[in-house]
């Protein structure tokens, strides 16, 4: 994925909650509830805290990932980046506008115009083709009709159905709904996109195209996309940055390697025991004190993922300097390859140099 562009957070969440259940309002700011579990609050209020004080940034142009089995809070949570679930407390923060204070119109306007959802259940509408499906959300805008389907056509040929234009929902495969659904999320322009896992319905192979779908796009287009999964693999291919959450609950938030080489607790530890690390860390993981090293030895970024090092580490005499920029900041060799690879561990511990080892 490309890397944010570091400015304005397009998202800031701040002390968010999102509690169901009789005087719900009163959860958030009772001080006894603070050490309390989700399941404890529960059985003591009767209440259940499905998004918990919740705090994060999302950067424009960031690809922002949020996780968590079922029932965790996540789906709910991206409801209440609009409103489409009002939140208990807290704020939401767009480009520094706090839409928890818009009025009716000016959030209608917001999700008009500066957001868009695409959902799981794709919702066309089966008597409109998908020229028509594509164009709704323009007209509703007041988008004249000539303009409205030229924006159409060229969000068609975006996502891959030049020439099911006239096609009917019900003509179409699962993957292709989606794509439907995805152009007309992208038909107005969006600053954010939002996925609230729209891929999970669908065949795997169909599921691996379209989460191609979103890095090409992503790619193409820059948008700043926050989206929704219980798939770590998933989450892991797509986002620049992951948040995994627990009972409503934030866990951590980070990259993909710093989950895998560095999870905060068990819970996050178990969650990726199963993903190759070699797959997801990079040499910095791994790179250990370069003592007596010929400056002259070969070289890689510190930056390179393990796996797409094996080949120079593999074939060289000597070990490999681990370099940022001009400078080494360690050095790998083959058994340290080895013995992240053969490693089951969820962590991955530091060397007396505070550089990562398997």
């Amino acid at each position: 994925m490309t890397a944010p562009i570091l400015d304005t957070p397009d998202f800031s969440v701040r002390n968010l909650w999102k509690v169901f259940g009789h005087k719900a309002d009163k959860i958030p700011t009772d001080p006894a509830m603070a050490g309390l579990t989700g399941p404890e609050i529960l059985e003591r209020t009767g209440c259940v805290p499905a998004v918990r004080n919740m705090n994060f940034d999302v950067a424009r142009g960031e690809v922002f990932v949020v996780m968590g089995l079922s029932g965790s809070g996540k789906s709910t949570l991206v409801r209440c980046l609009t409103r489409l679930i009002e939140p208990t407390a807290g704020q939401v923060l767009l480009s520094g506008q706090d839409i928890m204070k818009s009025s009716g119109s000016a959030l209608r306007d917001i999700r008009r115009r500066r957001i868009s959802m695409v959902f799981q259940h794709f919702g066309l509408l089966p008597h409109r083709s998908v020229l028509d499906n594509v164009a709704y959300g323009l007209q509703v805008r007041g988008m004249g009709k000539v303009e409205r389907y030229e924006r159409a056509h060229e969000v068609i040929e975006l996502v891959g159905l030049h020439g099911y234009e006239k096609r009917f929902p019900d003509q179409l495969s699962g993957g292709m709904q989606q794509r439907v659904g995805l152009a007309r999320a992208l038909a107005g322009d969006p600053d954010v996109l939002l996925f609230d896992e729209p891929f999970s319905a669908l065949d795997p192979l169909i599921r691996r195209d379209m989460q191609a779908e979103v890095i090409r796009l992503h790619r193409d287009m820059g948008k700043t996309m926050i989206f929704i999964t219980h798939d770590l693999s998933e989450a892991l291919k797509l986002g620049d940055r992951i948040l995994i959450m627990r009972h409503g609950e934030l866990v951590q938030i980070g990259t993909g390697d710093e989950l895998v080489g560095a999870p905060a607790d068990d819970y996050v530890a178990d969650f990726v025991s199963e993903v190759p690390k070699a797959d997801v860390l990079t040499l910095k993981w791994i790179a250990r004190a370069a003592l007596g090293l010929d400056a002259t030895s070969a070289a890689l970024p510190a930056g390179t993922v393990i796996r797409d090092a094996i080949p120079t580490v593999v074939g060289s005499a000597t070990p490999v300097r681990v370099v940022d920029g001009n400078e080494t900041i360690g050095m790998v060799t083959r058994d340290d390859i080895l013995a992240l690879i053969g490693s089951r561990s969820g962590k991955v511990s530091t060397n007396v140099a505070g550089q990562a080892v398997a």
